[in-house]
């Protein structure tokens, strides 16, 4: 996942970047509200984690926002407001889940996880393009039936791709989403680990699936493109 902390404390904000990150997510942090409000709204993430008490804009009309521009955004609250009160008001203004500090890591990486499945049928538990399967709990691929081994930034690469299957991704998106890092232009970090997929995922099967598209980027798409 790639996932956004909205944490004005920044040591704690630290922490819990390197724990996700240790867990292969990508992970990006904002310090107060006005900041957090824009990179949720500018980027593709798949979760918030939201603390309230925030400088510039507040966690709650953070969130308001967030629900009105992106309302399926997985948003978890996480904060020292402990009251009843408190929760009830966090979940009823849009929050998907409310964990209250001090927590045990474990705990905000499971339900992180957790946010992660939920609404999903149990299908798309498993992506698949063609004859290519994709087990995002597993972490295990295949091809015809036949297992591929991928590394993990392999993994989180067609991971991305199959999520986003039918749609031209160019090689900033890509490297923002997978690496989490400013695109360069003079990096082709892209293009070798797109290398690495297709000896892994297209040679030795038909059709090929990885495509490229000139002039933007790839596709991951049984119909359209042109392999390079």
């Amino acid at each position: 996942m790639r996932i956004l902390i909205v944490e004005d404390d920044v040591a704690l904000a630290r922490f819990i970047h390197k724990g996700l990150e240790a867990e292969h997510h990508a992970v990006d942090s904002a310090h107060d509200g006005e900041q957090g409000c824009s990179m949720a709204l500018g980027i593709d993430y798949d979760l918030v984690i939201l603390d309230l008490n925030l400088p510039g804009m507040n966690g709650l009309s953070l969130l308001k926002t967030l629900r009105q521009r992106k309302p399926h955004i997985p948003v978890m609250i996480l904060t020292a407001r402990s009251r009843v009160e408190d929760r009830v008001l966090g979940l009823d203004a849009g929050a998907d889940d409310y964990l209250v500090k001090p927590f045990s890591f474990l705990e905000l990486a499971a339900r992180a996880r957790a946010l992660s499945r939920r609404g999903k049928s149990p299908a798309e538990s498993v992506l698949r393009v063609r004859d290519l399967n994709l087990d995002r709990v597993e972490r295990k691929v295949e091809r015809a039936g036949r297992a591929i081994e991928l590394t993990t930034k392999e993994f989180a690469l067609l991971e991305y791709l199959m999520r986003n299957a039918g749609r031209r991704l160019t090689r900033a998106m890509i490297i923002e989403h997978v690496w989490n890092l400013t695109f360069d232009s003079a990096t082709n970090v892209v293009d070798v680990y797109i290398n690495y997929l297709r000896r892994k995922v297209d040679d030795g099967f038909t059709p090929p699936l990885i495509h490229t598209i000139r002039g933007v980027g790839y596709e991951l798409n049984p119909g359209t493109g042109v392999p390079a």
